[in-house]
């Protein structure tokens, strides 16, 4: 029973690695996009919140750490500030996981909703109190509020596809602990 389980954990482990591998890779390809397009949902970013919303232990921080920094490197951002203001918000989601599971999803998606926002504007007064040039407000306001309506959505389909879903109540993890 616990081989299950712990297949299932690492399982979940480089599904969550691969994908989010897959989508940098797909960042990074010259697809030709223009400027004055709109501004898409943070995939990635959505990926680690449904992943460790639902199923914090398929996701550990130094993957989390380490999938984000080498984003901040290769997409020429601040290195650690991103990646840092993610890290809190997946540990603050990862602490309130086994609470998150018990309330309805409405709930859930205002949780992720408020952390999108406060990492946001969080990146925003790093950049302003560092002055380092960023992103005019009305794109970045835009993908922020494109990132939360397209949570539901993310939810469902790592759910449909992957089978991401919430931990029953009493569910335990490898080692005998509750999830």
């Amino acid at each position: 029973m616990a081989d299950i389980v712990r297949n299932r954990i690492w399982a979940g482990r480089l599904g969550f690695l691969a994908l989010a591998l897959g989508l940098v890779f797909v960042a990074l390809l010259p697809l030709g996009n223009a400027p004055g397009g709109l501004a898409g949902p943070d995939l990635l970013l959505l990926l680690t919140l449904v992943w460790v919303g639902r199923r914090p232990d398929h996701v550990p921080l130094p993957v989390v750490a380490a999938v984000f920094l080498m984003t901040d490197l290769l997409f020429g951002r601040p290195p650690g500030l991103w990646t840092a203001l993610v890290v809190i918000l997946t540990e603050v989601l990862r602490a309130r996981a086994q609470g998150l599971r018990s309330m309805p999803f409405f709930m859930e998606w205002l949780t992720v909703a408020l952390g999108v926002v406060s990492i946001t504007l969080a990146y925003r007064f790093g950049h302003a109190v560092a002055i380092i040039p960023q992103a005019p407000a009305g794109p970045t306001v835009l993908q922020t509020v494109v990132t939360i309506v397209c949570y539901p959505a993310a939810a469902g389909l790592a759910y449909v596809v992957f089978g991401i879903n919430r931990p029953a109540p009493g569910e335990m993890d490898a080692l005998g602990r509750p999830l």
